[in-house]
């Protein structure tokens, strides 16, 4: 009889393998005093309220007060987070969450009169004041503040917008509990007859299996579920559109785009730019599709023929341990610090939280603050080489927090997004290197080239396609026109077809996809990861071809955390993401592997 492989509860998972939240707080009972300490300070908010206008010194206590404040509530969100993620069906642990997100509305509301009150200083005072030394650690902060002044409202309508933090989320939370806590996918036989649990995470390694049949039954169990919940997932993602948009109007921003791009000061050119350079070359996405479907000899490639090795590879696991040795080896052109505190963080710090256990929150992510240590959620497989690949990738957000934290006061530590999967891609660009370095046969190297090829399609090209998609429902919603299951499936569909080519065998159920990615409860944060990898692709090429001149123009730049813009900070570590070349070289380069791929098999 086939063995049933079952993910274990999280009391079953040794502790060793699990995060040391103690460094946050001792307790649930230390967190529940820190909340409540925490809880009685909203109130201290109100004594700065009126004051503002009258000196630089009053701006100054009033922002040391709020990062002190935001400091302590930092940590709270952490924690409850955290413990959140190791069981979503907790309530215990997701009251937490919503108690903390209550008391961070509350703390918004009570602050919300800071912002239009530093508006309402007349523009020749604010100048003045911002060159007095008073305002020094602050003086970034207040500038930014500053360029909102046409998107800052009335102190009565900025209360209003604060007292809504908690229904924001709404959508994005019950997306949550839907796909992570009451979606059951039930069991898949394998390749060898084991039947496995179908989770969000146990479905990409199944997609993975040599045995076709096995992919094709794992791919319509998923989407089967996804189908059954079809109008509740269109209804969630539609309202969190809708709240983009009400956003963005109400703050009088022309589109919910322009808006979410403000903040890291980034032109809609850049967004525009990547979505177009990569629709002119998809051509070579084509090819590369054409190539994977004669490698597996199939009539007509279809999605889940798109992640299993063209290249067959006996299956080797990779111990967790094994694979820390390997990424901190790759990484060693960052220097022997870099490694130093990496190593010790993964291996004996307790950084991460390693493996599967039911409830817990699917995929992998870094949670770090500025106090304690850089987390990393992983739901590492042994099996599955993308599970180091992974690792490497959240190593490089928690190293980028580390090092921002050490260097940074808070208030600029907390870097953008648009940064922050540069350093986390950068790791695997170094990953893939170091194995290709280190492949002993032509079938090695052939499997590592299209693994780069599929990472390149699956960030860079996938997620243009996502953002492209992005930009289409939120423009149907600021038309006034209705955002729909059909019209939601329409949409994708079209983009599915233009992206994949004319070639590939679409699944009617695909165009759902749309609608099991968390990342659109996030409005235009997907381009990021294209952005991303361009600007990645280039700088381990820098750092790899350079010297000591160029490891420290990017260790600088994850030092810098926040001090800086965005592409400021790029442009400081040596590339320039306004300037269309980034993003034509990652396609020149995905040519060149697609070229190298033909020839190895």
């Amino acid at each position: 009889m086939a063995k049933t492989k079952r993910v274990p509860s999280r009391c079953e998972i040794d502790t060793e393998d699990t995060w040391d939240l103690t460094p946050l707080f001792k307790s649930d009972a230390a967190w529940e005093r820190a909340y409540r300490k925490v809880e009685r300070q909203i109130d201290q908010y109100a004594r700065f309220k009126g004051t503002l206008r009258t000196s630089a010194k009053a701006i100054r206590d009033c922002y040391a007060f709020d990062v002190a404040f935001e400091k302590q509530a930092e940590r709270l969100g952490a924690y409850a987070f955290l413990k959140g993620s190791e069981d979503v069906a907790n309530s215990t642990y997701q009251g937490m969450v919503a108690r903390y997100t209550h008391l961070a509305t509350r703390a918004n509301e009570a602050a919300s009169y800071i912002a239009p009150e530093i508006q309402a200083i007349p523009k020749k005072r604010m100048a003045m004041m911002l060159k007095s030394r008073t305002l020094k650690e602050f003086r970034i902060a207040i500038e930014r503040l500053l360029r909102y002044r046409p998107h800052i409202l009335s102190a009565r309508e900025e209360r209003l917008l604060a007292m809504q933090g908690e229904v924001v989320g709404t959508a994005r939370r019950a997306f949550g509990q839907l796909t992570d806590a009451d979606f059951k996918f039930g069991l898949v036989k394998d390749e060898k007859g084991h039947a496995i649990e179908l989770t969000q995470s146990s479905f990409r390694s199944l997609l993975e299996s040599p045995e076709r049949s096995v992919r094709q039954r794992a791919f319509e169990k998923f989407y089967g579920v996804h189908e059954n919940h079809a109008n509740s997932l269109a209804a969630l993602l539609s309202g969190s559109v809708l709240q983009d948009v009400y956003q963005a109007r109400a703050r009088n921003y022309a589109s919910a785009l322009e808006a979410a791009l403000f903040a890291d000061n980034v032109p809609v050119s850049v967004y525009d730019n990547l979505i177009e350079t990569v629709r002119a070359n998809l051509e070579t996405v084509y090819r590369c599709l054409e190539l994977r479907r004669r490698a597996l000899n199939v009539k007509q490639l279809r999605f889940y023929d798109n992640y299993v090795p063209i290249v067959p590879m006996a299956r080797k696991r990779t111990r967790f341990n094994e694979a820390v040795g390997t990424v901190c080896g790759a990484l060693a052109p960052l220097g022997a610090e870099y490694c130093r505190v990496l190593e010790n963080g993964l291996r004996n710090g307790r950084w991460v939280d390693r493996y599967e256990n039911k409830g817990k929150r699917s995929g992998a992510f870094s949670a770090g603050g500025h106090t304690g240590p850089p987390y990393i959620l992983m739901n590492y497989r042994d099996d599955v080489i993308d599970s180091v690949f992974t690792l490497a990738h959240e190593a490089g957000h928690s190293m980028h927090t580390y090092y921002s934290a050490r260097n940074q006061p808070f208030q600029y530590y907390d870097y953008a997004i648009f940064v922050a999967e540069v350093a986390s891609t950068f790791n695997e660009q170094l990953l893939n290197r170091y194995l290709l370095e280190r492949a002993r046969s032509r079938k090695m190297r052939a499997f590592l080239i299209n693994r780069e090829i599929d990472e390149i399609r699956g960030t860079f090209i996938r997620q243009t396609m996502f953002a492209e998609f992005e930009k289409i429902i939120h423009a149907v919603v600021e038309n006034g026109e209705a955002l729909t299951l059909d019209r939601i499936r329409d949409e994708y569909r079209k983009l599915l077809e233009l992206y994949f080519g004319p070639k590939f065998a679409l699944d009617p159920a695909l165009s759902l996809e749309s609608m099991r990615i968390p990342h659109f409860y996030r409005a235009f944060y997907v381009y990021k990861y294209a952005t991303g990898m361009a600007a990645a692709i280039a700088l381990a090429q820098r750092v790899l071809d350079g010297g000591k001149r160029e490891r420290s123009d990017y260790l600088n730049f994850l030092k810098a955390g926040a001090s800086k813009f965005p592409l400021e900070l790029l442009r400081d570590a040596g590339v320039d993401m306004v300037k269309p070349e980034p993003v034509a070289t990652t396609m020149t380069q995905l040519k060149h592997l697609v070229e190298q791929l033909e020839e190895l098999v």
